[in-house]
């Protein structure tokens, strides 16, 4: 190791002297203490699981005022404004009409209202208008005793020619009903350039709809983020009974149904109370396991699909499990886990081809997301998505990704950089950030600890594809599965709810804040810059790593 941590703080004062002098932006670093991924890697940190934090994940009941509609008849409801794929253009999402769920449902008909917004850059001259499309989604269980649900009617209507870092104000609607929202607003990203960066970009996982939901929310905006990257598993609407009746043990309640239910009604709650946010900052979604949701005729991900609008078509993709889009100059990829991710597949070949279009004179920050962390040391989850490693790993490192976000595990935790398993100056830096406050409550036991390395077997997903993970055959774990202490590539790890804050300063330089919920604004759980260094990891080619891993 080439530095412990404990030497970092003095090292990060010497480099952000030079960054201050150096750097064409003011990098506003108020501690000179904050480490930079160039002092690494650093020595493998855990910080001490506080008991007194666990409590009880308590999900927001329908009866919450945050979740009751507050609208009647066709008025729009749970607004929600999301990218397009790039600053000039803008997502906007709403929902009218009532939810319906029983044994005899009948559905809306999306044609009875109209999809329609009007904007300007004036509250009192909305001078704008566009139209967009609608639908309606249904999840069916055709077997006694269970529920079947019908949305309302889910508009999604694209704005186009908007300025870059403008303030525009919309309505959205059917003027002819009529039946319009109030008049809302959302501030564009920057224009894409090497010196062009949204001031806050919040990262939150694995959110459900609970209590301590509401305390992640509420903190994050407080910091006043410019987007909101939510990494997956966003209402855990599958952890219900079709009747609503919620569920701490989902093998328990769901052992004897003839398909997993899934309660829908929660996804209405969620947009609801996350509508004061998300009407006026964007956010983006890629898909986790919870919104898998199966139903009968092996339908999937519906509702993910059908609520969230997403740059799909303009990124090139054939799907709304993976699509890219820039956010001034850094162009994030978010990408499926739960679908096929093979070299063959059409996922694989979108990104060979989205990464070998990415001009990083224009987006010299390139940011990886998907569900399902490569690099955790928590025992929940363990190397869980290795076959997917196995397969993009050596294409993400080829282009030189600067830093990867998942979720999936539901703890904090910051890689050093790494590739294949090996610490690596040019690697990404890796971080979960599923601590978003969901009813499962929080990982606290690691991998590495006596008693709690997993059985082998029982690492893969179901919906995950084949058995990849076996015994490492080199470096310091060899000849076991898990490492008998922490990780060489866990830099810091702790398990408590929170979220993240992305600040990039300029070209080279980003600052990554964590926030834990019990803290106060001006307290931070970890907080690193993390530095790109493109003229000492130039990326030619494919990389041919030596394995690590057993072939058998």
């Amino acid at each position: 190791m080439e530095m412990a941590f404990s030497n970092s703080y003095r090292m990060g004062g010497i480099f952000l002297f030079f960054i201050f002098l150096l750097s064409p932006l003011d990098i506003r670093a108020t501690n000179a203490n904050i480490p930079s991924t160039l002092d690494g890697p650093f020595e493998p940190e855990t910080v001490p699981y506080d008991a007194s934090l666990r409590g009880n994940a308590v999900d927001i009941p329908d009866t919450d005022p945050l979740v009751r509609r507050r609208v009647t008849g066709f008025e729009p409801e749970q607004l929600s404004v999301s990218l397009s794929f790039n600053h000039d253009s803008i997502w906007i999402t709403w929902i009218t009409g009532e939810f319906q769920i029983g044994d005899n449902i009948k559905p809306l008909d999306p044609k009875t209202v109209a999809s329609f917004v009007r904007y300007g850059t004036s509250r009192t001259n909305l001078n704008h208008e566009a139209t967009g499309h609608s639908l309606v989604y249904d999840q069916l269980y055709p077997f006694e005793g269970l529920q079947n649900y019908t949305s309302g009617i889910i508009h999604h209507v694209r704005l186009t020619g908007l300025e870059p870092n403008n303030k525009y104000y919309y309505q959205c609607g059917d003027p002819s009903i009529p039946a319009m929202s109030d008049v809302y607003y959302f501030r564009t990203l920057p224009a894409s350039g090497p010196q062009s960066y949204p001031k806050r970009i919040a990262i939150v996982g694995d959110l459900g709809l609970t209590y301590n939901t509401t305390c992640t929310i509420n903190h994050m905006s407080s910091n006043e983020p410019d987007l909101v990257l939510l990494v997956g598993d966003v209402t855990y609407a599958n952890l219900y009974l079709t009747n609503g009746t919620g569920s701490d043990c989902y093998s328990c309640s769901f052992s004897k149904t003839p398909i997993h239910e899934t309660y829908q009604p929660r996804w209405d709650y969620w947009g609801r109370f996350m509508q004061n946010l998300v009407s006026k900052v964007p956010i983006m979604v890629v898909e986790g396991n919870h919104e898998i949701e199966a139903q009968a005729g092996n339908q999937t991900f519906v509702a993910y699909s059908s609520r969230f609008a997403f740059p799909s078509e303009e990124s090139g993709s054939l799907s709304s499990f993976y699509y890219s889009f820039n956010a001034g100059g850094i162009h994030f990829i978010m990408l499926g886990a739960y679908i096929s991710y093979d070299k063959s597949g059409h996922q694989y070949k979108w990104l060979e081809k989205d990464l070998a279009n990415v001009d990083r004179s224009v987006t010299p920050w390139l940011v990886a997301t998907w569900h399902p962390p490569w690099y955790s040391s928590y025992s929940s989850h363990y190397r869980e998505a290795e076959c997917m490693r196995v397969e993009m790993e050596a294409l993400l490192y080829s282009y030189g990704v600067d830093i990867v976000f998942n979720g999936h595990v539901h703890a904090y935790e910051r890689s050093n950089r790494v590739f294949n398993y090996t610490l690596d100056p040019c690697g990404p830096v890796h971080i979960t950030i599923g601590d978003g406050g969901n009813l499962e409550k929080m990982s606290i036991t690691h991998a590495d600890e006596p008693g709690n390395c997993p059985e082998p077997s029982s690492t893969p997903d179901p919906y995950m594809g084949g058995f990849c993970a076996t015994n490492f055959t080199s470096g310091p774990a060899a000849g076991k599965f898990c490492w008998d202490r922490q990780p060489d590539y866990s830099a810091f790890r702790e398990s408590s709810f929170g979220h993240g804050i992305l600040e990039v300063k300029n070209e080279t330089w980003a600052l990554w804040t964590w926030h834990r919920n019990q803290d106060s604004n001006n307290k931070v759980g970890d907080q690193i810059y993390i530095v790109r260094q493109p003229d000492k990891c130039p990326f030619h080619g494919m990389p041919q790593p030596k394995p690590l891993l057993a072939s058998s």
